[in-house]
């Protein structure tokens, strides 16, 4: 049959017939073709078989019933129900509910990427031999001693900083596997610090080196020093970061448009949700703050395109995966959807952070912080001291540099020292548990496949 002469109406119609799922508002007609295509495939192949009323309809029912008849086909409803029970198993397997389990299929993940990743590289191995002779000509380049060196540091220095301040933006965006943003573990303190140095030396040309590692005053001081040079000098390190997180809100998009133009639904339950919103009315979807904030994604995709975008990324916004899911599904763009998150995150979100780091730590404002510490309750004077101490240290530290200082640290950098080491230990049990649950699910696959053979 020519399905691109029937129009959408009857495409759905014959969906309908068969029995299957149509797609929700709004479709397209490529969509209900190719689902139907993908069914008179598996029809031929042996692997689906159509309603009795459908091959009486055609004249084509058997005389006696086909044995693929008779095998239940799981409906739409039983398959998200069964994939739900199946996410729930895997979440049992974690190192704190089944530590041995979980080693043991972490440790075979492993092996299975790590594999997977060398038959890749001997795939492609003409392009790896390509970019090892590339990276071998800068290296004999960057050995050699002559004029141009002065150059090379420059870019090897400057591209370092800003990957890595990209890379902490990527993981901003995943939630370093715990949720807490990197802006509060990294970015916010680095402005922190530049923004208290630049006003007690009244200059931002810190010496370089040590800068960033370390901050110390230039022999010169200025005059007068405003927001506007504290920012020029942070803008760099925050745009990156911003760009970072731009490129980690890429993956729920290419999940939901991939979805979207295969006509597979993928086992992810934030997509399962997203879908079950669209196919309801607005009025009973305005229940929650998840339907809501997904309409609201939705209504902004659709009449405000690229500008709602970039109005959703510019402002502090967890739901923001939506927004990609929401893009992947209605087929948005690449360019539009990325561009306008790039514009959104990188200059305008972070320079709206930035600004509001550079107020609250200048040095009227952060003094007005320690004397507030100090008028809580009960707490208020035992903290107090701690943090004017710290103050205190760092612009003593601006002045004489590590070398010099001999008073040991506080606890308030002890403290924060510890909860970056905490942090990263939970990242790598974080990461332990996907693979293990990532092959869990291998193992389910696998079993969906033998009982469905």
């Amino acid at each position: 049959m020519d399905y691109s002469k029937l129009k959408v109406h009857q495409l759905k119609e014959e969906l309908e017939n068969r029995g299957m799922r149509i797609p929700p508002a709004p479709v397209l007609k490529e969509d209900l073709i190719h689902k139907l295509r993908e069914a008179d495939q598996m029809y031929q192949d042996g692997l689906w078989q159509p309603p009795v009323s459908q091959l009486i309809k055609n004249g084509q029912a058997p005389d006696s019933p086909d044995p693929l008849s008779l095998i239940h086909q799981p409906s739409h409803t039983e398959l998200r129900e069964r994939r739900r029970r199946e996410r729930e198993e895997r979440a049992q397997i974690t190192l704190w509910h089944r530590p041995l389990t979980t080693l043991h299929y972490s440790f075979l993940e492993l092996c299975i990427t790590v594999v997977g990743w060398i038959h890749r590289l001997w795939t492609n191995r003409v392009r790896v031999v390509l970019v090892l002779a590339v990276f071998a000509i800068l290296g004999m380049i960057y050995q050699f001693d002559g004029a141009h060196q002065e150059h090379i540091q420059f870019i090897r220095k400057r591209t370092g900083w800003c990957l890595y301040w990209v890379g902490l933006g990527i993981l901003s965006s995943v939630g370093l596997g715990t949720g807490l943003h990197t802006f509060l573990l990294y970015l916010g303190p680095h402005i922190a610090s530049v923004t208290l140095a630049a006003f007690e030396c009244l200059s931002v040309n810190f010496p370089e080196p040590p800068f960033p590692d370390e901050i110390l005053c230039p022999e010169e001081r200025g005059d007068m020093m405003t927001i506007w040079m504290v920012l020029a000098k942070v803008r760099l390190a925050a745009c990156m970061w911003g760009a970072g997180t731009a490129l980690g809100e890429l993956p729920p998009y290419f999940m939901a448009k991939a979805a979207r133009l295969s006509g597979h639904e993928p086992d992810n339950e934030e997509y399962e949700e997203f879908e079950d919103i669209l196919e309801q009315d607005a009025e009973h979807a305005t229940k929650g703050l998840a339907s809501r904030a997904t309409l609201f994604m939705k209504n902004m995709v659709e009449k405000a395109g690229f500008f709602g975008i970039m109005a959703c990324a510019s402002i502090p916004n967890p739901l923001f995966d939506l927004a990609g899911i929401t893009c992947g599904h209605f087929l948005v763009p690449f360019w539009t959807f990325f561009g306008a998150t790039l514009i959104g995150k990188a200059i305008i979100k972070t320079h709206i952070q930035q600004v509001f780091v550079i107020v609250a730590f200048s040095e009227h404002h952060a003094d007005w912080l320690v004397d507030l510490i100090g008028k809580l309750p009960y707490v208020g004077p035992s903290m107090q001291a701690p943090f004017r101490e710290y103050l205190q240290n760092q612009k003593e530290k601006l002045h004489k540099g590590k070398t010099e200082t001999t008073k040991g640290p506080s606890w308030l950098s002890w403290l924060f020292e510890k909860l970056i080491l905490v942090m990263v230990v939970y990242f790598v049990l974080s990461i332990m548990n996907s693979m293990a649950q990532r092959y869990a699910k291998r193992l389910q696959e696998k079993s969906d496949k033998e009982k469905n053979s």
